[in-house]
């Protein structure tokens, strides 16, 4: 079995996306998996398979959920060790920075051109990190400040979810331990 952790994209947000932990949970078994826990309420979910492909998982967790709740929930899995990685990288990344660190988990790794294009933007207050399947955005101020919205991020480099690094710290203890 492998561990998985699935980001939730477009959830609990107004009346009409609502998503509770206890339904994500349950569509989630109910679309094969095991040992299913979330963290918070904002789409954060560890899963056991036996299924290799991040491409099936992710299409199977999709259907379940747009099954459940009415609408879809694009979904982006990392493994527990791809996950590890990309906290290990953030934290290289954010070394001596005072500010908001935000990481848009990307659900297909970006062309070079992509990313040359996505990082040309930085600025002084905010800075623009591809790698892999992940844009770390180290920006002095908060979110809000970010020049680089998450419109702008799909635009640029395909369906994405984005995270405060602090919740992705929190998980790896807890999920990748």
């Amino acid at each position: 079995m492998t561990t998985y952790v699935a980001f939730l994209r477009a959830i609990n947000l107004g009346a009409r996306r609502k998503f509770p932990k206890d339904a994500i949970i349950a569509a989630t078994e109910g679309a094969g998996f095991t040992d299913v826990a979330t963290h918070i309420n904002t789409g954060n979910v560890r899963l056991e398979t036996r299924v290799r492909s991040r491409a099936r998982i992710e299409a199977a967790l999709e259907e379940a959920y747009e099954a459940d709740r009415g609408f879809a929930v694009p979904t982006i899995a990392f493994t527990v060790v791809e996950l590890r990685d990309l906290v290990a990288e953030a934290d290289r990344l954010s070394e001596g920075f005072e500010g908001g660190h935000y990481v848009s988990l990307l659900k297909q790794e970006p062309s070079a051109d992509a990313a040359r294009a996505v990082e040309a933007r930085s600025r002084d207050a905010e800075r623009l990190v591809v790698r892999g399947r992940a844009l770390h955005q180290l920006v002095a101020g908060g979110y809000l400040d970010a020049r680089l919205d998450s419109a702008a991020v799909e635009k640029a480099l395909g369906v994405a979810t984005s995270r405060n690094v602090t919740v992705l710290r929190a998980l790896v203890p807890k999920w990748c331990a």
